[in-house]
């Protein structure tokens, strides 16, 4: 429902998020603070990103590693070794998420049909077929039942709020919902386009490839006895020692974490559009000029974490706070988006579209019989 949202506002507004929200409101008479909700998502984007490219550039530094065959018979101590000295060098973080960050500066300033359309129609199957390629290859030489019985066993004793408050953050972050990154691709949007089918693809899909990677990944990680619950260390640590023990590993892992980069490039891309849209609404000043200066500051924000992970790891900004005492500032951007701004922004999106736009015109942009549009509209309010 929210996606519906952040869709319909985003074409019905035809701007970036700010924008959108702002020449709506004045549309229907109401407070021009709403375009304040635009830009939650725009900062949102901005300080996730930062944070989000120094990691798509973890994923990118390991491709080589497997082609050079790094992990190939490492033990479980040699790969952790490898994970902690990466992080424990600001040279390599920082090289890895300069070049990660050039390579989203460089597909946002070619555009929407230029370079972020051409990037996700190559990026996207590729993705997929990675990614079936790995299920396979986890069907045969891992423990498939095992890693099937982990994902798809019901156990309602293990739903606790914590448990669905982490749930729901995924989902948020998943789906790129509460960031105002649906409602600046909803500003490209054809009238031919249905938004709530949209949104349905979008969602289904998204949930059907995160079946897809734990049908990969974890047959792989039972049948090499190892931790599923490690975190970021399933990806970085397990993964490369559970590849590096099989047959033809080093090929299965180089083509797993091109795929995991493939991933994290159109996230970012989606990241920096919202940004870069609302700028060029701003003044003349051409596309790639401004993807590459605003690019280069979320980059240099983005060395408050690479620095969080070495030179600066003892340094606690809030450490007077209990809460933060040990935080980071990598541990502090990340709590701010996940736990502030992502769920506000959705809130304030949900309000107003279901409460603040009148009912035609959110009908009318979503396309809906009046029996589907009050489902809509009552979960969306509710």
């Amino acid at each position: 429902p929210i996606m519906m949202a952040e869709l319909l506002i985003g074409r019905r507004g035809r701007l970036s998020p700010p924008r959108s929200m702002e020449r709506l409101a004045a549309d229907g008479a109401h407070s021009r603070h709403w375009k304040k909700v635009g830009w939650i998502g725009v900062l949102a984007a901005f300080l996730i990103l930062s944070f989000y490219s120094v990691i798509g550039g973890w994923a990118t530094a390991y491709v080589p590693k497997f082609v050079a065959g790094t992990f190939r018979g490492a033990d479980a101590a040699a790969v952790g070794a490898q994970f902690d000295a990466m992080l424990a060098d600001p040279v390599t973080l920082f090289i890895w998420h300069t070049i990660f960050m050039i390579a989203t500066v460089w597909f946002v300033a070619r555009g929407i049909s230029g370079g972020i359309e051409k990037a996700v129609n190559f990026m996207m199957p590729s993705l997929f077929i990675l990614l079936v390629a790995l299920v396979i290859y986890a069907a045969v030489e891992g423990d498939f039942a095992k890693g099937a019985w982990f994902l798809f066993h019901f156990d309602f004793s293990k739903i606790t709020p914590a448990v669905v408050l982490a749930a729901m953050g995924q989902a948020f972050f998943s789906a790129s919902v509460g960031l105002g990154t649906m409602m600046t691709y909803g500003a490209y949007l054809p009238r031919s386009v249905h938004i709530p089918r949209a949104a349905g693809t979008i969602v289904v899909a998204d949930a059907f490839v995160a079946l897809l990677a734990g049908l990969a990944i974890f047959p792989i990680v039972f049948a090499n006895g190892l931790d599923a619950g490690s975190g970021p260390g399933l990806v970085f640590v397990t993964l490369p020692l559970a590849f590096g023990a099989m047959p033809g590993g080093m090929l299965f892992g180089a083509l797993f974490f091109i795929l995991i980069v493939f991933a994290a490039l159109t996230s970012s891309i989606s990241l920096l559009e919202p940004v870069t849209s609302y700028a060029e609404e701003r003044g003349g000043i051409p596309r790639r000029v401004l993807a590459v200066v605003i690019g280069i500051v979320i980059w240099a924000l983005g060395l408050f974490t690479v620095f969080s992970f070495n030179l600066w790891a003892d340094v606690h900004p809030l450490g007077m706070i209990e809460r933060f005492r040990q935080a980071t500032f990598f541990d502090l951007i990340d709590y701010a988006t996940s736990n502030i701004f992502l769920p506000l922004g959705g809130f304030f999106i949900a309000i107003f579209a279901a409460w603040i736009l009148d009912r035609a015109t959110s009908q009318w942009e979503l396309d809906l019989d009046d029996r589907w549009y009050g489902v809509w509209r009552f979960i969306a309010r509710y």
